[in-house]
């Protein structure tokens, strides 16, 4: 009985790594793109954050390069521009910028993913992570539920970015093996239902690396990474001929107010929620660098520009928040400033104030310097 349900969990595996595509559109049983039509009529161009424990660091690995290198030769050989990002650096790859961290759980990746896609603004992420919460038996039972808020956190961290989630990988440790086909199994209704909701998440199914793909108890040789590649490649090229996968956001770059020397600023770069969004003097700080998203948000520090309490009248004060999707965080270009269609009102420095720490509020939009707001362009560091 337990081998037939391992059986039905591949099988839904398989058909979530393809994705909910209309019947016209299904890619083949091992994950090949479709040629149907509509398929991308370029490969899209890649920031991609490789994010995990050790084996996205590449423990295992003797180049360090983990599957990330084997990825970086297959992307650019299917044309794609690539950049890998994160804030390590591991492997002698040409670029080998990553977020995989040893020994690390779901729950704290969890704890630097605010911050990592806040700066890094990746259109793909690759997730590998769960073989230290199974591998250490922490909290095993509730491990799946960790890793759908880990998901849902990325999805609204970066509503642009295609999440393609790989299953843990086997290992020879009687710890791991007792308890990752039940994990795994978990996993297909995890994407199916962020599918359901609309997010661009894609399972990755690991099943092809077998013991003999190991260097140790829980890492992948480089037979065993490229089989990760193999799989991670499938997923970008299904998530790209699906139209998934868009141009990357801005990096982020400073927001110049109509007063001169003047910045879009939140206070002392907090990212507490409430934190006022004020003017300041530019200083290409955190709390300065904000990007303008597909999603009609404004975001900086991971978090959202927003108009305080719902409010639209005039006077209404702005701040950061979690971003929810309501109204109160839309923002469009207007007449050289930002208007928040939900109140009809722009984005205004009150008095056409010069003190630092001036909190901004909803008022007509007149088009005043106080109104005016430039975001300067930035070229991502390589």
């Amino acid at each position: 009985m337990k081998k037939c349900s391992v059986s039905l969990a591949a099988a839904l595996t398989a058909a979530l790594a393809i994705g909910a595509a209309p019947p016209a559109a299904s890619a083949t049983a091992t994950g090949a793109p479709p040629s149907a039509e509509g398929a991308a009529a370029a490969p899209a161009p890649l920031r991609l954050m490789p994010l995990g424990d050790s084996i996205t660091w590449g423990v295992g690995s003797p180049s360090g390069n983990s599957y990330r290198g084997f990825l970086a030769d297959q992307l650019s050989a299917e044309g794609h521009a690539l950049d890998f990002v994160g804030s390590g650096r591991n492997g002698t790859m040409s670029d080998p910028d990553n977020e995989g961290h040893s020994g690390w759980r779901i729950d704290q990746i969890a704890g630097i993913a605010d911050a990592v896609l806040a700066a890094y603004h990746p259109n793909v992420v690759t997730l590998e992570i769960g073989t230290n919460d199974l591998n250490g038996s922490y909290q095993v039972p509730t491990a799946p539920d960790r890793l759908r808020a880990l998901i849902e956190q990325i999805t609204r961290d970066a509503p642009d970015a295609t999440v393609l989630v790989g299953t843990v990988i086997v290992s020879t440790s009687g710890t791991e093996e007792a308890v990752r086909p039940a994990f795994n199994a978990k996993l297909p209704g995890i994407v199916q239902a962020e599918q359901a909701a609309g997010k661009h998440v894609r399972l990755v199914d690991m099943s092809a690396l077998t013991t003999a793909d190991l260097s140790d108890a829980l890492h992948p040789n480089d037979n065993g990474f490229r089989k990760m590649a193999d799989a991670f490649n499938a997923g970008v090229q299904a998530a790209d001929a699906a139209g998934w996968i868009k141009p990357p956001a801005s990096a982020g770059g400073e927001v110049r107010s109509g007063i001169a020397g003047k910045c879009l600023d939140v206070d002392d770069g907090s990212t507490v929620n409430g934190t006022a969004a004020d003017i300041a003097a530019c200083n290409g700080s955190a709390g300065q660098q904000w990007s303008a998203l597909s999603d009609g948000t404004l975001r900086a520090l991971g978090k959202c520009l927003d108009a305080t309490g719902r409010g639209t009248a005039n006077g209404t004060r702005i701040e950061i928040w979690d971003c929810n999707g309501g109204g109160n965080q839309q923002w469009q270009a207007y007449n050289g400033g930002y208007r928040n269609p939900a109140s009809g009102r722009c984005l205004d420095d009150p008095g056409s104030s010069t003190t630092d720490g001036t909190q901004l509020v909803l008022w007509d939009c007149n088009g005043g310097a106080n109104q005016q707001w430039t975001a300067l362009p930035v070229t991502q560091a390589q």
